[in-house]
């Protein structure tokens, strides 16, 4: 079980693709789908971004709203989402500082080596700011159903 569940999605401020300031009260209101990948215009990173675009309806209309978020460059980030056409934001975390106090950045495998990078990881916050479920670990395929499937169950 991640040691951040029940409590508040840390304190941050980043921009997004447009430029603007996004902070943790941004998040406040609704339920949030935060979903962090390590690389723009990769293949994994374009399914799940792409099953997100998809989905995002069905998402929306469970009250929640989607970002993602790596520490990709803000016009990396614009130009993945007009090739992608993806219709939500897309948070820079150049220095990884939210990606870390998620615990979405350390080592792990990649090609049987060890490497320091971003965890694919989603985090379901609900409309206080509190962390409702992490998915640690994410694997691609099915991944956002079943955040909406659990996401349907949390928002009633």
């Amino acid at each position: 079980m991640s040691p951040l569940l029940g409590h508040p999605i840390p304190a941050f401020s980043l921009q997004d693709d447009q430029g603007t300031t996004v902070t943790a009260k941004d998040f406040k209101g609704h339920w949030t789908v935060l979903y962090a990948y390590p690389k723009d215009s990769t293949p994994g990173c374009t399914t799940e971004a792409c099953d997100f675009r998809d989905n995002l309806a069905r998402v929306q209309s469970l009250g929640a709203q989607v970002y993602g978020i790596s520490r990709d460059s803000l016009k990396s980030h614009t130009n993945f989402i007009a090739k992608q056409n993806l219709p939500f934001r897309l948070l820079s975390d150049p220095d990884t500082a939210l990606l870390k106090a998620l615990g979405a950045f350390g080592k792990k495998m990649m090609y049987g080596k060890e490497v320091e990078g971003i965890i694919r990881s989603t985090f379901l916050v609900d409309p206080k700011g509190i962390i409702r479920h992490v998915w640690p670990k994410v694997s691609v395929k099915g991944h956002v159903a079943e955040v909406i499937e659990i996401l349907a169950g949390l928002s009633k």
